[in-house]
């Protein structure tokens, strides 16, 4: 949810724990979005097109369905930012820092006590809009997890969430303490690896959630096919780095994704997609994600994600200081250096996040239809129609996760991380560039 999310975020000063979970989508995120410009061979879809649709009884729940998680996404947004004023305003963490000051342990331990239960009630606070959140999906048919095995992955979660949050949140306030005046400057450049380790180490935290073998072992037909668009490609993901994710125990949507960089490099492939889609339908899903290697989007993020908080961590400082000045007395702190003030910097954080959300949005959503040219160019040659192909996989895809064929256009602005289902399955109809002898964007042929 939502809520889990944002308080991950302002942990990890701005997206450090983001990159753990692995790329499960608990809800539609493969769908997501306003088409990024598209590529300069392309036609413009018809605004009358309509290459995504849903039978009748899909589209009244489709619609339900989205109406319900765009208001959860959005009150766990706000209730992220309430929890963290109300628990400041009422002094909870300045009861709790004084607390913790009386254990007659190191300092340090006292800071791992005190970070340990803020990151235990945040994730308390957030867990009613996360069962609500799954009590819906089970409803409408998306998630088949039982409730046991839904309250272990939460467990998990949180656990995971200690082992990793509560070292870096010592670190950061160490970062604060040790350099009062400029330890913005010094979180930054202490981020940057942190980001490029959790990238490293994201698709080994896979399987504490899911089950997974090597594809080959029991689709050693469809490695073979899915080789001939890493010829195609160039990409480098031999056999023995493609994995098939046994997600069909907990979601009946489909999916796929890359992760990792360098020896943890990987294509994974959900179960439910290799039993639900035809051969085609998945090559096309192989080259989408193959482009995201192939067109350096990771390093692009990368790069991109710390500028900008180079300039987040300066603005948020002096917010924080602002806020110290403004409202200490009343949180029961005077100093950022304390860890009452660290939590106050923590909420500036969460606000910065909250509303640069739309822009990190944008960008990923252009590298998402950037993904999608790659992928149906990859295809070209190798599937009989890779328009056919592309628009059939896409209404799979929205099918399964019961995507809004018509989401509003402010909630595709603001929340979506992907281009919408009906933009991206209107692009690839239309998208041909290979007529009156033409060649894709990509791929001179």
């Amino acid at each position: 949810m939502r809520f889990r999310r944002s308080m991950r975020l302002a942990v990890c000063a701005a997206a450090l724990l983001a990159g753990i979970m692995p790329q499960i989508r608990a809800q539609s995120g493969a769908s997501q979005t306003a088409q990024a410009p598209v590529a300069a061979n392309s036609q413009s879809p018809s605004s009358t097109q309509q290459a995504y649709t849903l039978p009748p009884d899909k589209l009244e729940k489709a619609i339900q369905l989205s109406r319900i998680r765009n208001i959860l996404s959005i009150t766990g947004s706000v209730w992220g930012l309430v929890f963290l004023w109300l628990t400041l305003a009422t002094r909870t963490w300045a009861s709790m820092e004084r607390w913790a000051e009386r254990i007659p342990l190191r300092r340090w331990i006292q800071g791992a006590i005190f970070f340990a239960e803020y990151l235990i009630i945040a994730t308390l606070a957030g867990l009613p809009l996360d069962w609500i959140g799954e009590h819906y999906e089970r409803n409408y048919g998306i998630s088949v997890q039982s409730w046991g095995g839904w309250i272990a992955d939460e467990g998990k979660l949180l656990g995971l969430t200690l082992v990793v949050g509560v070292p870096l949140m010592l670190l950061f306030n160490w970062i604060v303490r040790r350099w009062p005046r400029r330890y913005w400057l010094g979180a930054w450049v202490v981020t940057l690896p942190i980001l490029a380790f959790l990238t490293f180490i994201e698709p080994l935290v896979v399987p504490l959630f899911f089950k997974q073998e090597p594809l080959e072992k029991n689709h050693a037909a469809l490695v073979e096919k899915l080789e001939t668009v890493v010829a195609r490609t160039g990409i480098n993901i031999p056999p023995n780095r493609m994995y098939l994710l046994k997600a069909g125990a907990k979601f009946t949507g489909m999916n796929a994704f890359v992760a990792g960089m360098g020896p943890t490099k990987r294509y994974v492939m959900w179960d439910t997609t290799t039993d639900q889609l035809p051969s085609d339908e998945v090559l096309f899903i192989f080259g989408h994600e193959s482009g995201h290697y192939v067109l350096h989007h990771i390093p692009k993020g990368f790069a991109l994600s710390a500028l900008g908080l180079f300039f987040v961590f300066w603005v948020c400082a002096g917010f924080a200081a602002w806020m110290v000045r403004r409202f200490g007395a009343r949180w029961g702190t005077n100093e950022l250096t304390s860890r009452t003030g660290f939590v106050v910097l923590l909420f500036a954080v969460s606000i910065a996040s909250f509303l640069l959300e739309p822009v990190s949005n944008a960008v990923s959503r252009h590298f998402e239809h950037q993904a999608d040219v790659y992928g149906q160019e990859a295809i070209h040659g190798i599937v009989p129609d890779p328009q056919k192909t592309a628009v059939a996989a896409f209404n799979a895809l929205g099918r399964s996760w019961l995507d809004d064929p018509n989401p509003n256009a402010f909630i595709e602005f603001w929340l979506y991380d992907h281009p919408s289902t009906q933009h991206r399955a209107n692009f690839a109809l239309h998208y041909d560039p290979w007529a009156n002898g033409g060649h894709g964007e990509f791929f001179r042929n």
